[in-house]
């Protein structure tokens, strides 16, 4: 604060807080009970009631010694009294109150008196210990200016560091901005560290939600993959299923019979040892979980599992995985249980018979990656299983999925088919189209079919959108579960749910469609949406970070929802990356496979390999040649594309050339 008035001023700076301390405040405001540190000044508050955070202790502190305080919240806002015109502001001090039985808060008055033109500055601290020791010991670390400025710096050189792995420099602005740091961001702050946002404050870990997410971080934080990765074996009970979702710290969470969940531990891991070349972590031991398992009929319960005395390694959990999800219906097709990647169709194979042809295709990819996994262990029998499960589920995906111009998306428990030309609704869905492509299952002459009919049918060019399915479930005798429940476009009932929308475009890139990657990439690129005025008005939400869901809605057209916490996010960064700019690391190579919109001349970006940056610049031409691109690394033409990683700090130059083959 600085003093432009005129004369001397008394000044008294005043702090606010209500304390939860659990999940709802109702349920603990009784519990809370607060006291004073004599020593900093600092009001501390516990909650002992709260069985996952017993002994931790919660403070507010502020810099000054001339301080009153109260964390009685009737005697701060008074009877009757609101955050707008508090009561306790008009008061000469506060009484100092504390203990329990009070509607707790905290509330931290400052005063001190400022000289005409005098600057004086005043830190308010909130932070909680495990214990009481330790929550004193960090307010004792916390004190003063200098602690302040040194956090604020830390926590900016970290997000600098991990932000700035891969920067790219195309000719598009909003391409790089969301890829040159946001879309991590995202990721880490939202999905993996908080696990909260606006339209979610939930907390809790998804199995499948952040395995996928730390996709995203291969580059830019392999070693949080990595403990992701040994994290989500830990809820995995010994039959092979695993939680839904969990809560920190003690694990309650549920069990269910969703599909696929079980499926993205031995899918993330393979995508993690190729990148890494870390074989290591297949020999790492984790304990399972034990738990009933679910009657007949039931799809679901919550509880606190028990961790087993039993042990496996990673291998064998994958392994476990695996074989949970080789059963199979009348069409040779996986079950789809109570949801598969959609958890909204849980009534499509609510009672055990229906089938999923998008975890048919989910599952013949992961057969394929894991049949080289189990050869890092010398597990031969087990690689020519995983390679003979994975060709019979390419030939009944080729004689039972099919329905004319796309592939179908699901069986019901009676066999009526869902995602076909016979519905009345949800015809043609996004992600059994985009999958045949990514998994290499579909069929080659048919992959190009269906993929144009998924432009066909679901990407609305003037609306800017990219449905997931499409017609909506609206007025049809079908059930397919909760989905059903939301407005006919919106969220995942036919509106662009951006997920399986990324999906769509990654597939358009895996078939070496430029053009049409090019033009969907820049469709849902969020700050596109808010390039003017109007559609800002019209997409109402934050343009620098992905939304999971656009309405296709009429009358909210266009407008984004559930942003923040989404998965989408992380997808969005691999597009980007993976697909788009074609980035491929094996180990401590690289390589890229770019699909580039044609009327680019090039575009550079840099690679930061532990300390050593590669700057790469790209240089496209429309000459044809017997060979896609020449790679030279500093100056010297490779024989082969790939480039070997070295950490000597020093700058590389990497150039590669593209031509039109």
């Amino acid at each position: 604060l600085r003093n432009q008035s005129g004369r001397q001023r008394r000044i008294a700076a005043t702090g606010y807080i209500n304390w939860v301390l659990g999940d709802l405040q109702t349920k603990y405001l009784k519990h809370t009970i607060t006291e004073l540190d004599e020593q900093s000044g600092a009001i501390l508050a516990k909650n002992t009631y709260s069985p996952e955070f017993i002994n931790r202790v919660a403070f507010f502190d502020a810099d000054g010694t001339n301080k009153s305080i109260t964390t009685d919240r009737t005697e701060f806002l008074g009877r009757n009294g609101t955050l707008y015109n508090p009561e306790g502001l008009r008061r000469a001090k506060f009484s100092g109150k504390t203990g329990a039985a009070l509607d707790p808060c905290a509330v931290l008055q400052v005063v001190f008196d400022l000289a005409e033109e005098e600057e004086h500055e005043i830190i308010f601290r909130l932070g909680a210990g495990k214990n009481m020791q330790h929550a004193l010991d960090t307010i004792r670390a916390s004190e003063g200016p200098e602690a302040a400025r040194q956090a604020k710096q830390k926590v900016h050189d970290d997000w600098q560091k991990t932000l700035s792995v891969i920067q790219i420099y195309t000719p598009d602005p909003a391409l790089n901005i969301l890829a040159n740091g946001w879309l991590n961001y995202q990721t880490l702050a939202s999905r993996l560290w908080a696990r909260s946002g606006f339209y979610q404050s939930g907390g809790a870990f998804g199995f499948r939600d952040q395995l996928q997410d730390v996709l995203s971080i291969m580059h830019a934080h392999p070693m949080l993959v990595r403990s992701q990765i040994l994290l989500c074996a830990s809820r995995q009970f010994k039959q092979g299923d695993v939680q839904h979702w969990w809560h920190p710290p003690t694990g309650r969470g549920v069990r269910t019979t969703c599909s696929d969940d079980y499926l993205w531990l031995p899918y993330v891991t393979a995508k993690y040892i190729t990148a890494t070349a870390d074989k290591a972590i297949l020999d790492e031991e984790i304990h399972f979980l034990e738990g009933r398992q679910l009657a007949v009929g039931e799809d679901s319960y919550f509880d606190l599992f028990i961790t087993s005395d039993d042990t496996a390694d990673l291998y064998n959990h994958c392994v476990k995985a695996i074989e949970y999800a080789l059963r199979f219906g009348v069409h040779g097709l996986p079950f789809i249980g109570s949801g598969d990647w959609n958890d909204g169709m849980d009534k499509v194979g609510n009672h055990g018979k229906g089938e999923s042809v998008w975890l048919a295709f989910f599952l013949y990819d992961i057969l394929v990656q894991f049949a080289e996994v189990a050869l890092l262990k010398n597990e031969e029998a087990f690689s020519v299983k995983c390679k003979e499960e994975a060709e019979k589920l390419r030939i009944n995906i080729r004689e039972q999925a099919w329905d004319g111009e796309w592939y179908r998306r699901a069986y019901f428990d009676d066999g009526t088919p869902l995602g076909s030309n016979e519905n009345e609704e949800c015809k043609i869905d996004s992600i059994a189209q985009s999958w045949s492509v990514l998994s290499k299952a579909g069929d080659a002459d048919r992959i190009i079919t269906a993929m144009q009919s998924a432009d066909k049918h679901l990407v609305r060019k003037e609306d800017g959108l990219i449905q997931l399915f499409n017609p909506p479930f609206d007025k049809s005798d079908m059930n397919p579960g909760y989905i059903k429940g939301y407005v006919p476009g919106v969220r995942e009932n036919g509106g662009q749910y951006t997920h399986a929308a990324i999906w769509l475009v990654m597939a358009f890139a895996a078939i070496g469609n430029k053009k049409r990657t090019w033009e969907l990439l820049q469709m849902i690129n969020t700050i596109n949406r808010t390039s003017s005025r109007d559609k800002i008005s019209k997409y109402k939400t934050e343009p620098y970070v992905i939304a999971a869901d656009v309405y296709a809605e009429p009358r909210h057209k266009g407008q984004g929802g559930w942003t923040w916490y989404t998965g989408s996010a992380g997808w969005m960064y691999q597009l980007i990356i993976h697909s788009f700019i074609g980035l491929k690391r094996e180990g401590n190579n690289i390589s890229f496979t770019p699909c580039l919109p044609e009327e680019w001349t090039g575009f550079e970006m840099y690679y930061r390999f532990a300390e050593t940056y590669y700057h790469i610049q790209f240089i496209q031409s429309g000459i044809q040649m017997h060979k896609s691109m020449k790679v030279f690394l500093d100056g010297v033409e490779l024989i082969s594309d790939v480039i070997s990683l070295v950490d000597d700090r020093n700058e590389h130059k990497v150039k590669i050339e593209l031509f039109t083959s």
